[in-house]
């Protein structure tokens, strides 16, 4: 069995509305679902992504209002990177840093040119140059030559280095590059497939808190395959959790030996199961054991405006 790459990100966040603004604002993604934590009815789940919310394409954010600022260190994914095309260094620069971000000079890595940048709570961001089989949202307000297509992959700042990449290769990733603290591995998928890990034995522990990521997710192709994961894991001695309904993807849960919680998530059944593709991220969408408590719910969320097609400016 191999996973063929990373399926989401899941991060927290603090507002709402400056976390839409932002993640479609100005990176130009889709706001492809708006739904509540099934864990926690309390706060939003927020979806963004490609046009229909592709594996491989979406982070996804818990934004706690309120909520206390984390900080990113060892035993968390540090880093989420996006794909952007050759040649589009020097629009995101300017795109970036004309909206009052804090972007680092950009730096070669493994032959690909990366820009490290953070979002409005802090989190670590990478855009990384190179080739995608995903196609921008159309309705974006970032020009389609210079956008966003999908995930490169994520960085994981790993308590211990060498168990998380023995698990990465025990589920399919190969060894294929080492530089200084960062050691590559590489899944045999057509997108999202970098996965780096570090070795930091000096780091501060990470923080739970908005501006970091909450976890990781992996990708399975159907629920048969999800379910002969978790038997392989639990021949590892991981402890897994049960699959869990998360209504656009089933899910199971794990927290492997470098700290990260990394999840299983089955490509289908997407999300236009309970929206059209038009209609995407419109509404607040609910699975159907929580609809009887819809009204309590929507009634403790902060209101949200994103940008409609029609009314997104070029």
């Amino acid at each position: 069995m191999q996973t063929p790459g990373v399926h989401h990100v899941t991060a927290i966040a603090s507002d709402p509305q400056a976390n839409v603004d932002f993640y479609t604002g100005v990176l130009g993604l889709r706001l492809v679902k708006r739904t509540v934590n099934f864990d926690d009815t309390r706060t939003y789940h927020l979806y963004y992504g490609d046009a229909v919310g592709t594996p491989g394409t979406v982070l996804t954010f818990f934004p706690f209002e309120g909520g206390q600022p984390g900080s990113v260190g060892r035993g968390q994914a540090s880093a989420t990177a996006f794909v952007i095309p050759d040649g589009s260094v020097e629009f995101w620069v300017d795109h970036l840093e004309s909206d009052g971000l804090a972007v680092e000079a950009p730096v070669e890595r493994f032959g690909e040119t990366v820009v490290p940048f953070e979002d409005r709570d802090g989190q670590p961001l990478e855009l990384v140059t190179g080739e995608s089989d995903i196609e921008p949202w159309a309705d974006g307000p970032v020009p389609a030559e210079h956008a966003i297509r999908g995930f490169h992959g994520v960085t994981l700042d790993s308590l211990s280095p060498d168990a998380t990449g023995a698990l990465l290769e025990s589920m399919g990733f190969e060894h294929v590059a080492e530089a200084g603290q960062r050691t590559r591995y590489e899944a045999d998928g057509e997108r999202a497939t970098a996965v780096d890990v570090l070795d930091r034995p000096a780091g501060d522990r990470g923080r739970q808190g908005a501006g970091t990521v909450h976890h990781v997710a992996l990708r399975a192709p159907d629920t048969e395959t999800q379910m002969d994961w978790r038997a392989k894991l639990l021949e590892q001695d991981q402890r897994v959790t049960e699959q869990k309904n998360r209504q656009y993807f089933h899910s199971i849960y794990f927290r492997e030996s470098g700290g990260v919680l990394v999840e299983v998530a089955t490509d289908p059944p997407g999300f236009t199961r309970d929206e059209s593709v038009d209609e995407l991220g419109s509404g607040l969408k609910l699975p159907p054991w929580l609809e009887p408590d819809r009204e309590t719910i929507a009634t403790n969320l902060a209101d949200i405006e994103a940008p409609a097609p029609a009314e997104t400016e070029r």
